[in-house]
């Protein structure tokens, strides 16, 4: 006939397929527990703790062959085990027996600890996303209120099943690694395999495992431009001097169907100071700040009557120091008196299709009191090259109190802040009134407007 431990402990074992068996007296690892005997009966109390990672499969599916048992003062220890292939869940344990955890801690292989919370009732602990697969993790657990009197510890070490043959997701990120940028810069990943805006689930599970900090600390989320790019922005700008790191959990995550995460580059960059430059179209003024301090204003040309010059905030995308703008590039045909072929000075781009802010000598007569461009911002050769000097990628070109269309948010260039909060939260697909809706892709690489 079995002993009351044998009948007590499998028989609670039954309740949770892959139990593990943690007993309410404390460990004692430097006892040979090949040949271990059941404990006396006045300390036979077990504890269940059963360990699910099936929350995407619809249920517990780990081996009921692993299982740790713990008794008296004695230890007998069952080899770690492995979760199944479907548990591509977030990992939990939960008691099954009386009592409470009264605490748990679960780290990596690097010894690096797992975020996770702990229920009201303080017997199910939850991992705060799914594990990456093919790792090992160990769990310390603390069981308290089990019969036998005071808190006791037990550990588990398990490990994720390993990822499937196949294809792996892997992301790019930009700006480039270890340069200083303007606050105005967003933080952009390019994903290698499309992840559909139906399949809110897996667009999720890359959410959470693109993790951007930034010292000092700002709130900030991911948008979703197409099935391959999102873009990462705070509410507002990034400070001022702020250090931005940005790391990709998704090697080894589970995205969905039969598609895991692999390993990518991690970023770090830092910004410079906040440079703003305010284009009053109406004034046919430009003035420019450093951190909230007025540095110059400039006389200005905008975009004439059928080539107004777009509203909004724009972000400095690059400067070359000379660039041939034809008209044909626009649709202006030659020989129209519109065309113009011209090699351009000290000219800062806001816009993929060739909106830039450049010299303009031919137009000074014009500046600071009429638009006659095709769109551009133009200058003084003096105050252009000054510009020129003073900005930076990602730094900041507000047009206001103008007549042009206003400046799209993704389609050509880094129109991100045209967006209310509001409005960008709707992209991510883990804000609570998110609604998944994508924009086109970006358009890049055409030819300069004058």
């Amino acid at each position: 006939m079995p002993s009351r431990r044998y009948a007590r402990g499998w028989g609670a074992l039954s309740l949770a397929v892959g139990a593990v068996l943690v007993s309410a007296a404390a460990q004692s690892p430097d006892r040979d527990t090949e040949h271990e005997q059941p404990a006396a009966a006045s300390h036979d109390v077990t504890a269940v703790v059963a360990v699910d990672g099936c929350a995407a499969g619809g249920g517990l599916c780990s081996d009921p062959r692993h299982a740790v048992v713990l008794g008296g003062d004695r230890v007998l220890t069952g080899r770690p085990f492995t979760l199944g292939p479907k548990a591509t869940g977030p990992v939990e344990l939960a008691l099954r027996t009386p009592g409470v955890l009264a605490d748990v801690t679960v780290t990596d292989q690097r010894g690096r600890r797992i975020a996770g919370s702990q229920s009201a009732d303080h017997t199910r602990w939850t991992s705060a996303a799914p594990l990456p697969a093919g790792a090992r993790y160990a769990a310390r657990l603390v069981v308290d209120g089990t019969g036998a009197g005071g808190a006791h510890r037990a550990r588990l070490d398990f490990r994720t099943a390993p990822m499937p043959a196949g294809e792996r997701l892997t992301v790019t990120f930009g700006p480039g690694d270890g340069g200083t940028y303007g606050v105005g810069r967003p933080v952009t990943a390019e994903l290698s395999r499309p992840v559909p805006e139906d399949d809110p689930d897996a667009r999720r599970a890359v959410e959470r495992a693109l993790d951007v900090r930034s010292e000092p600390h700002v709130e900030g989320a991911w948008h979703w431009v197409d099935p391959t790019t999102l873009h990462y922005r705070p509410r507002t700008y990034w400070p001022a001097h702020a250090t931005v790191r940005v790391h990709s959990g998704l090697d080894g995550a589970h995205i969905g169907g039969g598609l895991y995460g692999g390993p990518s580059r991690p970023l770090t960059f830092t910004t410079g100071a906040k440079i703003e430059a305010v284009t009053d179209v109406s004034a046919h003024r430009m003035a420019v700040f450093r951190d909230g301090e007025l540095l110059r204003i400039l006389p200005v040309t905008t975009g004439k009557a059928g080539y107004r010059t777009r509203g909004g905030v724009k972000v400095v995308l690059g400067k070359e120091p000379l660039v041939r703008m034809r008209g044909d590039t626009i649709g202006i045909k030659r020989g129209s008196t519109d065309f113009y072929d011209l090699k351009v000075r000290w000219a800062t781009r806001v816009t993929w299709s060739g909106e830039y802010l450049h010299a303009a000598p031919w137009s000074l007569d014009a500046q600071g009191s009429e638009d006659v461009s095709h769109g551009c911002t133009g200058m003084s050769t003096e105050d252009a090259a000054w510009l020129f000097r003073t900005v930076r990628e990602g730094d900041l070109v507000r047009v206001v109190n103008g007549y042009g269309k206003p400046m799209t948010p993704f389609d050509n260039g880094f129109g991100d802040w045209n967006l209310s909060w509001p409005e960008w939260l709707r992209g991510s697909a883990l804000a609570t009134d998110a609604t998944g809706s994508a924009v086109g892709p970006a358009a890049g690489g055409l030819s300069p407007t004058l």
